[in-house]
């Protein structure tokens, strides 16, 4: 099986808490009864296809399954594949697992696979579509029986089960394929641990267990998510016993919490919170000279986005917002994983240079310019607005910080409101997001599904299509070092830090395996004994 990620393998476990597998955790004392989660998590859709958000991923596995599952090593092992292989350089071979069925008790077979790779690559259309990118280059699939699949591609994919294993799974109907809005409207039916049994969009996601998965009986009877966006209430609600587990627990709370023996358990994520630009418009909204005119988008300007990147104190954000639950950034994965760069480091404010760089790009007076991001998604999100606000002001740009709920933030950002916000993502690889938030927006390719701010670089583009057409190995992490370096040096965005993990549980919960990727599921945690 492919390895990955040795460098964070040290990271996690050096973590206060001891790993599990999360196969071990499925199997809880006969007596567990209903599991209550806080989750920061709002479920965007049933569609498992639809957009490819952390919120519907975490929240989602647990009615769909992957043929390959990233597990909290990120190393790759078998789900509903039992092992896959490289035939030749344009086709691969999936063995699938036998007697596993869904949720309707229908049985689970190869053309299942099939449908679900031609219903993202061929079906779904934009403002969906947002996995179309892990299948580009995929020519053909086929069944050629019941528990093999063949995919042939257009030329060499050595990450494929990669790709694969941020797929769900889904259940070929009697004809044609399910729309969204059949989903979000219906009973979805995977083959995962737990079964559907209802949602309010924004309120609670209701979950039975499958007591015939083929995994194990899983733990809980129930499971019931509650969408609490702001952290104080989700800090509230377990504090009180009102839940038992909470995600995205801010910082500041971990210490009162372990006072009221809550238990924290925490991780480094394999992910990057940034500012991004708008670097494509003419014009830009929020933004405007220092007596309020109308100016051209400074953005556009490398140098003016290096200056910036200059007057920001990364230590602050670290220290003192997240309290030391996480590490400052210069690129989009931690240093040491695979893919890095170990020549770029962060960088300590530099606030002369930063206002001169400013005025040789013609704002000696600096602008002003509305800073957008997020409330409650992301540890620390606010905060760093505010934070960021204050390290401008000292180069003479005046920052007017607006922070919305996630699902605010998310709509005005895609319909261009915005011309400078604060953003999160992650990937299960340094080039997942490279291609999502970088690379040149290209439906072919799949690439550029995250850059709302328009930037385009075809030196980088090539850079990048090279160093992914390379099989894994020393010389494909080295490629991809040098396109990260090389596109950091342009400034499209500006890397702040990666946070970590934070999640507190209470009594009725005997420990709680941490995933990088940040996903909140009811598999894992383990039940307490009585």
């Amino acid at each position: 099986m492919m390895k990955l990620g040795n460098p964070l393998r040290r990271l996690i476990l050096s973590a206060p808490l001891i790993l599990f597998t999360v196969w071990s955790v499925l199997a809880g004392p006969a007596q567990a009864q209903e599991l209550r989660i806080a989750t920061s998590y709002k479920l965007m859709t049933l569609d498992p296809h639809y957009a490819n958000l952390n919120e519907n991923t975490s929240l989602l596995s647990h009615i769909y399954e992957r043929l390959v599952y990233q597990d909290e090593h990120l190393d790759l092992r078998p789900e509903l594949a039992v092992s896959w292989r490289a035939v030749s350089d344009t086709q691969w071979e999936f063995k699938l697992r036998d007697n596993v069925r869904f949720h309707d008790g229908s049985p689970f077979t190869a053309d299942d696979v099939v449908y679900t790779i031609e219903r993202i690559r061929d079906v779904l259309k934009p403002p969906s579509g947002g996995f179309r990118s892990y299948l580009t280059g995929i020519k053909s699939v086929s069944a050629r029986d019941p528990l093999t699949v063949v995919i042939d591609t257009d030329g060499n994919l050595p990450n494929l089960p990669l790709s694969l294993s941020s797929i769900f799974v889904m259940h070929r109907p009697a004809q044609g394929f399910q729309t969204t809005e059949e989903l979000n409207t219906g009973r979805p039916v995977g083959t995962g641990p737990y079964m559907f049994e209802s949602w309010s969009s924004g309120e609670t996601l209701r979950l039975s267990r499958n007591d015939g998965y083929w995994g194990g009986r899983p733990a809980w009877s129930a499971v019931t998510f509650r969408v609490i966006e702001s952290p104080a209430a989700r800090v509230a609600a377990l504090a009180t016993g009102d839940v038992d587990v909470a995600d995205a627990i801010p910082a500041r709370d971990v210490a009162s919490l372990k006072n009221r023996g809550v238990r924290i358990a925490s991780i480094g994520a394999a992910r990057v919170n940034f500012l991004q630009f708008d670097v494509g418009r003419d014009t830009l909204p929020g933004v405007t000279g220092k007596s309020g005119e109308p100016i051209p988008n400074p953005f556009k300007d490398p140098s003016v986005r290096r200056a910036l990147a200059m007057a920001i104190d990364r230590g602050i954000l670290v220290e003192k917002i997240l309290s030391g639950y996480g590490t400052a950034a210069a690129q989009v994965f931690p240093a040491g994983l695979p893919g890095t760069s170990a020549t770029l480091k962060p960088e300590a404010p530099n606030y002369d240079d930063a206002k001169a760089l400013l005025a040789k790009a013609g704002f000696p007076n600096g602008f002003n310019v509305v800073l957008a991001g997020p409330a409650g998604r992301y540890p620390g999100d606010a905060e760093s607005l505010q934070a960021i606000a204050q390290s401008w002001a000292r180069i003479g740009v005046s920052v007017r910080p607006v922070a919305s709920p996630f699902s605010v933030f998310n709509t005005q950002r895609a319909a261009g409101d915005y011309a400078l916000w604060y953003g999160g993502s992650s990937g299960e690889t340094v080039n997942v997001i490279l291609d999502a938030l970088l690379a040149s927006p290209n439906p072919g390719r799949g690439t550029g599904a995250l850059n709302f701010g328009h930037y385009r670089n075809e030196t980088f583009d090539a850079m990048l299509a090279k160093a992914e057409s390379m099989q894994d190995g020393p010389e494909r992490n080295k490629a991809l070092a040098a396109a990260t370096e090389f596109v950091m040096a342009d400034q499209p965005i500006i890397p702040l830090y990666h946070f970590h993990h934070i999640v507190g549980y209470g009594p009725r919960i005997a420990s709680y395996v941490m995933h990088p990727r940040g996903w909140t599921t009811a598999m894992q945690a383990l039940a307490a004994t009585e």
